[in-house]
């Protein structure tokens, strides 16, 4: 069969957008921890991008997508071999469109996990971890739900368009078990020396991942048509919700409206949807995304009540968000768009709720156990965590020997220009300096 040039450019470009994602959430992850763990927040997302990709080619796909058995894919494509130039027959798009496009969801769910450990997590335990789990989790679970695997289409019948179960869910559970193996951070919950240091990066990222987002659901139709229009609209719609639903709970809670929460709640809509965008009316987008906004908006604090130290909320928005917008497909999903079960606002019984919430339920205990168990052998091997001393004096330094900023008093001035400062003045500055960097 003939390449579809239409639909082969469009999945194309939404690769690159689902690509773009990683250094977004890489800018939104760094703008949200200190000053002194910037570069190894983003070194863990560039880490991810760069093993993922090769393990991916390596037997990733094959694990995922080639045909095997219920639990996970053969390995008849290792290596992509025998798939170079061949075409799927339904769409005309080529199976090398196909392999890039869901290589990048691949990379970004690895990269999602990273924001649980911040400022604590060795960079060389990271990238252990990172391969390992991606060939026991997270290429498995894409096999369960999109590969012919037991709990999508060919099982349980569960519906997860994009990726709420297979990436959200996935990635929450698996940055929760590695949390409770880390421990908390020195200091923690002191929350003013944990605060955000630049919200501009985070707003920077946030528009990026909302950019890319369209690209993730749009793009998983894998044809430019009247579906796909419906998928970004929705994925719209929802996002903006979730951006008031979250604005809401902080007015009721009788605090200031924040960049950092409309941020929040923009990713937590976009989390939310992404199982559901293609099975739902915008007016059902609309209501999932501001359900999600509000819920995870509360969610994000029982890492407080509970005492679990999940540095940047991938708990309480990706684990959270991801299960609220796989559940309430079982309430707003419609027939006609399902090609099946209908939601049970519309009248389609409890059937589709139920298996909904065993698929979030069955991936999320799965990547929590495998996760937690990756975590221990690590700890209790190579090292998991850094040095106390380490962790104070700053990431960034011990572990890469870089620092994301430089704010040294004296580099603002020309070498041959006296310092207007006065000795005490000097150190004072310099004391206000090392308070900047947390």
């Amino acid at each position: 069969m003939s390449v579809d040039t239409g639909n082969t450019a469009w999945v194309l470009v939404s690769a690159a957008m689902v690509l773009l994602m990683t250094p977004g959430l890489a800018l939104f992850y760094g703008g949200l921890t200190r000053a002194k763990s910037v570069v190894n927040m983003m070194m863990k997302s560039l880490a991810a991008l760069a093993l993922v990709s090769v393990l991916w080619v390596l037997y990733g796909y094959s694990l995922a997508f080639s045909e095997g058995n219920a639990l996970v894919g053969g390995l008849s494509e290792v290596g992509l071999s025998g798939i170079l130039d061949t075409v799927d027959k339904e769409t005309g798009l080529p199976d090398m469109a196909f392999i890039g496009f869901q290589l990048m969801f691949a990379i970004i769910t690895v990269a999602l996990i990273s924001g649980g450990v911040a400022d604590r997590m060795r960079f060389q335990s990271w990238v252990i971890f990172a391969a390992v789990w991606a060939t026991v989790v997270y290429f498995p679970v894409a096999h369960w739900v999109w590969g012919g695997g037991f709990i999508g289409a060919d099982g349980m019948g569960a519906l997860d368009f994009a990726g709420g179960t297979a990436v959200h869910v996935n990635a929450g559970a698996a940055a929760l078990a590695l949390v409770l193996v880390l421990g908390k951070r020195l200091g923690w919950p002191n929350g003013s020396t944990f605060a955000p240091h630049n919200l501009p990066l985070v707003m920077l990222g946030t528009g990026l991942l909302w950019f890319g987002w369209f690209g993730f659901n749009a793009g998983s139709e894998l044809a430019a048509d009247g579906m796909a229009s419906l998928v970004l609209v929705n994925t719209q719609v929802a996002t903006a919700a979730a951006v008031l639903g979250w604005l809401l709970v902080e007015r009721v809670r009788g605090t200031k409206p924040s960049v950092l929460g409309a941020c929040s709640g923009a990713v937590a809509g976009l989390v939310a949807i992404t199982p559901a965008c293609a099975y739902v009316s915008p007016i059902g987008a609309i209501a999932i995304g501001a359900i999600a906004g509000a819920l995870c908006a509360l969610a994000v604090s029982l890492k407080h009540k509970l005492g679990y130290d999940d540095a940047l909320d991938v708990v309480g928005i990706h684990l959270v968000g991801g299960a609220v917008g796989s559940v309430l497909i079982g309430l707003f999903a419609l027939s006609s768009l399902t090609d099946g079960p209908a939601g049970l606002l519309y009248g389609g019984g409890v059937g589709l709720l139920g298996t909904q919430a065993a698929a979030v339920g069955i991936v999320g205990l799965f990547s929590f156990a495998v996760a937690g168990v990756i975590g221990l052998a690590l700890k209790f091997t190579t090292g998991i965590r850094v040095a106390p001393e380490a962790e104070l004096a700053g990431i960034d330094t011990i572990e890469h020997a870089e620092a994301a900023y430089d704010l040294s008093v004296g580099e603002i001035l020309a070498d041959d220009e006296p310092s207007p400062l006065s000795r005490d003045e000097e150190v004072e500055a310099t004391d206000k300096e090392l308070a900047l960097r947390g």
